[in-house]
């Protein structure tokens, strides 16, 4: 077994950070000077280094392009306000990744790569965290099957990297969502809840359809009868009826979100009644109709919380209430972008601070 506690590290000899325009950053297009890459082969890891971003070098027969095996995640670091670097909650992004990786017949990634090469990547490349508000460094760690070989079984190789991009804001307004009734994402038995490359493919020509119609995203049922809300393409769903928060609760078809779980704690801590169930499209609808549904909204990573202007549903656009009159989830991203810039105190021990 290879010793993980040593990262070898290779500094770039060029920075590209003169040539970044930090003012119009976008979504991940700008990627830092740094990544990690380790290996997997013969039953272990074998090797892991950090060393200048690059293009990967592999072979046309490589078993993720034609199998499909590929996992990944996203987690944000940012300055707080004393100057350190604070990241959300790694150690559960990890655990979601061993998950993934059990589910997708894939090795458990190593705590000293996931965690110490985040740690050891970002403060070598810290100066690529932007200042600007809403902005930060997005971390992507993922792994894919790396074996040159044409046949359906797991690969024996497989390679796991990391790289960070300066970011801005996912959305940049409320988002107008489309309550998808012909396709399915993922199905029952399936791999939902995996983070899964595939999954995303899945979701990709509903999405643009429902693009085209003027919707950022699509609300997913069920594939079997799509009379239950699931998630959204890039994140978990909540909606506020009075004092309920209420959420799909998890199953093998919906994401364990990080930002979900920690929604739902702050919930519960201010006294809200909280529901983990399942929400039926026709509840959700008639809410609407007579105006009872307070707030819808997006949560993830990319997006932290993403407040919900537009529901669509069979040919009628739903309108919600205005953005300043939502006093849940304006408190919980107010709470939570305090957390993450260190202006108020980590009691439930969330962040990770470099």
């Amino acid at each position: 077994m290879l010793e993980t506690s040593l990262i070898e590290v290779e500094p770039t000899t060029h920075s590209r950070l003169s040539e970044i325009d930090f003012n119009n950053l976008g979504f991940g297009r700008v990627f830092s000077d740094h990544m990690l890459v380790a290996d997997y082969k013969n039953g272990q890891w074998v090797s892991c280094k950090i060393m200048p971003f690059k293009d990967l070098l592999l072979s046309p027969s490589m078993a993720a392009l034609h199998y499909g095996q590929s996992i990944f995640e996203g987690l944000k670091a940012q300055y707080m306000e004393n100057g350190r670097i604070s990241i959300f909650r790694p150690w559960e992004n990890h655990k979601r990744m061993i998950a993934s990786a059990e589910r997708m017949c894939m090795p458990a990634v190593p705590e000293e790569f996931f965690i110490g090469g985040i740690r050891q990547l970002v403060e070598l490349d810290k100066e690529w965290i932007p200042k600007a508000k809403g902005a930060s460094l997005y971390i992507r760690p993922f792994m894919f099957a790396s074996e040159a070989f044409l046949g359906v079984r797991p690969s024996n190789e497989y390679k796991f990297i990391i790289f960070t991009c300066p970011v801005g804001n996912y959305y940049s307004e409320p988002v107008k969502l489309k309550i998808e009734t012909h396709y399915s994402r993922v199905a029952q038995g399936g791999v939902g809840s995996a983070k899964t490359a595939g999954n995303y493919a899945a979701s990709l020509y509903p999405a643009v359809q429902g693009q085209k119609k003027g919707y950022h995203q699509l609300l997913w049922t069920n594939s079997e009868t799509h009379e239950y809300i699931e998630e959204v393409g890039t994140m978990n769903i909540m909606f506020r009826i009075g004092n309920s928060i209420i959420t799909p609760v998890l199953g093998d078809t919906i994401l364990r979100g990080i930002t979900r779980d920690s929604v739902l704690t702050l919930a519960k801590e201010w006294g809200y009644d909280v529901q983990e169930r399942k929400v039926r499209v026709a509840e959700i609808v008639e809410a609407l109709k007579n105006n009872q549904l307070d707030e819808a909204f997006g949560l993830g990573t990319a997006a932290v919380v993403a407040h919900v202007k537009t529901i669509h549903y069979e040919g009628t656009d739903y309108h919600l209430p205005a953005i300043e009159t939502r006093e849940f989830s304006n408190k919980v991203l107010d709470t939570l972008t305090k957390l993450r810039y260190g202006q108020i105190e980590d009691t439930r021990q969330w962040l990770m601070v470099l």
